[in-house]
């Protein structure tokens, strides 16, 4: 705004366009096919899968998917992780990012359009505000209504429905984390703790704001994927695109151009952006808030099936494709470039490393802890001694026995308290705690800090875990 402007006392503009609310028009096709497909499968996945048991002997949870905070274990069927095995979390998440990376630089934004829980969770929640208030015109119209009798019956019904799955959503969200039964019987009989029904609020509280109230705007405002996820893209991926070519210039299908003109195939009925959930025009190009869902495809090719035309005008193609098409050229897709392929050693790599990091993985874990005060004792006859404490990791649930054997040192004498024979015993899924001290005569020492190995086994299995240590003494 200028000083003019104001000078003549003009309004303001706004930087900021007020929220217009969306009401996504019901579709028939084969990506709407698609998508209620994936949605039953992930829903049926997210609220089965802890119901799943896994027999892991006496004492153990048997819930094959288990997050135990207070066991501090994390299980995946046959699989367990322990709170030092975190970098498999990180491995998970880094073969997650590559996938993601992946499956944008081959379909686009496939992730965003029919798997990611936000997309899922809200056609959910727009399935019931059809089933309850009717399509598109009749939501509109009954937003538009004064508040009657019938208007607020059929939006507490709708709200009800919702929360109902929002609640069924945050209490499976938490059995992820507890034992599924045990949980829903404590839950049902008001006899779970603050912290379960605080949890399970808290999940309920999001999902119903986010599919319910935010939908779109966590796509466009709110998830950071759209700003960053074109930078996969390439001529080759594959997209929900408008043949604009084709389309233009578009009008009524029994309607000619201004100049006489053949009309392009759009009939400009409007339906792509009334089915679109996020409210794209997808005739205005790759636009941010497009999830790529194909929804507008299917919508399209109803129309142009009713009003003979060639189908596909909006299609789900590469822009390359879309150039040869366009001057009358072959098309050709190609899912092996030189991004897919760096993307796929990637994962191969980090999933290989993971599987083999797995098979190998040690089930005796060792830490070796030197006293600081003092730093050596000297005793009676002459001879120094130095402090350990040592912790046993014995993850089997068995007990095991280990032997300490320490070298570096002639003449070493090993003392572990509480035992005679230098073999100590630690119980299953137990850390055990032990007291170490090493007797050394004083000219068997030539420095004050002299090298020492320390290698605890096991004694059934024979698997080895070796440390290096100091030997403190007097200086010379």
């Amino acid at each position: 705004m200028t000083a003019q402007d104001v000078q003549k006392g003009a309004q303001p503009k706004s930087l900021y366009a007020a929220h217009e609310k969306i009401y996504p028009q019901r579709v028939f096709g084969r990506f709407r096919m698609i998508k209620w497909v994936a949605l039953c499968v992930l829903l049926g996945l997210y609220y089965l899968a802890p119901w799943l048991r896994w027999n892991r002997g006496a004492g153990v949870p048997d819930q094959a998917l288990l997050i135990d905070l207070p066991g501090r274990r994390a299980y995946f069927f046959w699989i367990e992780i322990w709170p030092q095995e975190v970098y498999y979390l990180a491995g998970l998440l880094m073969l997650g990012a590559f996938g993601l990376f992946l499956a944008t630089a081959l379909l686009g934004r496939v992730w965003c359009g029919f798997t990611c829980p936000q997309t899922v969770w809200t056609d959910l929640f727009l399935w019931v505000e059809r089933w309850i208030e009717g399509d598109r015109n009749k939501r509109m119209k009954l937003d538009k209504e004064p508040m009657s009798v019938r208007k607020i019956g059929l939006k507490l019904a709708k709200h009800g429905v919702w929360l109902l799955i929002a609640l069924l959503t945050g209490g499976a969200w938490a059995m992820y984390f507890d034992d599924a039964p045990t949980l829903l019987r404590n839950f049902v009989t008001l006899s779970a703790t603050p912290t379960q029904y605080g949890f399970i609020a808290l999940f309920t509280a999001t999902t119903y704001l986010l599919a319910g109230w935010a939908r779109e705007q966590v796509c466009i405002y709110m998830c950071p994927w759209p700003r960053f996820q074109s930078a996969m893209f390439d001529e080759r991926t594959m997209l929900v695109t408008y043949e604009e070519w084709r389309g233009e210039p578009r009008g009524k299908a029994k309607a000619i151009a201004a100049d006489g003109s053949k009309l392009g195939d759009c009939v400009d009925c409007g339906l792509c952006h009334h089915v679109c959930p996020t409210g794209v025009d997808i005739r205005n190009g790759q636009q941010l808030a497009c999830i790529g869902c194909g929804l507008c495809i299917d919508a399209c090719n109803g129309i142009m099936e009713k009003v003979g035309r060639p189908l596909d005008l909006i299609t789900y193609d590469s822009i390359y494709n879309q150039v040869q098409r366009s001057a009358g050229q072959p098309t050709q897709h190609r899912f092996v470039r030189a991004r897919t392929v760096f993307y796929a050693i990637v994962i191969t790599l980090i999933g290989a490393a993971m599987v083999l990091s797995l098979s190998l993985r040690s089930r005796l874990d060792v830490s070796l802890q030197a006293d600081r005060s003092p730093l050596f004792v000297r005793l009676k006859n002459g001879d120094i001694q130095n402090g350990y404490s040592i912790k046993i990791l014995n993850m089997i649930r068995q007990p095991g026995d280990y032997s300490i054997t320490v070298t570096g040192i002639d003449g070493l004498r090993i003392k572990v308290i509480g035992d005679d024979d230098n073999i100590v015993t630690v119980p299953g899924d137990t850390v055990g705690t032990f007291r170490l001290l090493l007797h050394a005569a004083a000219k068997d020492l030539h420095d004050e800090s002299t090298p020492i190995h320390v290698m605890i086994e096991d004694q059934t299995t024979h698997e080895t875990s070796s440390h290096d240590a100091i030997f403190r003494g007097p200086a010379k």
